[in-house]
């Protein structure tokens, strides 16, 4: 499998999707029900970029629900700020309408908030194959820093069904993901 150019297949069929802001309220939809009765109270997400699918909507009505049912510990939304010298990322707090800056990438980062570590990592999936493996951008920023997390957060891949690839295979570094979920609903784990 040609990555690159199955890369670039990919982010121009899901930004030249017709119905991608219908499917993206489906996945809306499912995530918050994938929610529901989680124990998490930091969740580290993504600034959606190339088309890919808004976390962020359904994370703060998520927030919002923890305060609604006044559970004592705030729920906190993180934002990945890369750090260049290990090419990993850290997570910051972010919330609606908090500073933002652009990272070295042309990427919007939280401003000078606080870092916080997520026990929950939502991930961007520019496709994504059977077994919970995902296929990113190249980079190796989510697998090294997964790498470095302790205790390792439950890593759940966002994606649209265009995404998936059925013959995708992994190399021997690819961590599979926890789950993945899509606009039809939790793609992986099966059953």
């Amino acid at each position: 499998m040609d990555k690159l150019a199955v890369r670039k297949a990919l982010i121009e069929q899901r930004l030249n999707m017709p119905d991608r802001l219908e499917r993206a309220e489906l996945l809306q939809r499912v995530m918050r029900i994938w929610l529901v009765g989680r124990p998490d109270a930091v969740i580290g997400a993504y600034w959606p970029i190339k088309g890919e699918f808004d976390p962020l909507p359904a994370l703060h009505r998520w927030k919002e629900d923890g305060e609604l049912q006044g559970e004592p510990q705030p729920r906190r939304i993180g934002l990945p700020v890369v750090d260049k010298v290990h090419k990993t990322l850290t997570f910051h707090a972010w919330y609606p309408g908090c500073p933002m800056e652009e990272d070295a990438y042309g990427i919007p980062k939280p401003k000078d908030t606080e870092l916080i570590v997520p026990t929950l990592l939502f991930v961007p999936c520019v496709g994504y194959g059977p077994g919970g493996y995902r296929l990113g951008y190249g980079g190796g920023f989510y697998d090294r820093t997964l790498a470095a997390l302790e205790p390792r957060p439950v890593t759940v891949g966002l994606g649209y069904t265009q995404g998936f690839l059925p013959d995708f295979e992994p190399e021997a570094h690819d961590l599979p993901l926890d789950a993945i979920l899509n606009d039809n609903g939790v793609v992986w784990p099966v059953g």
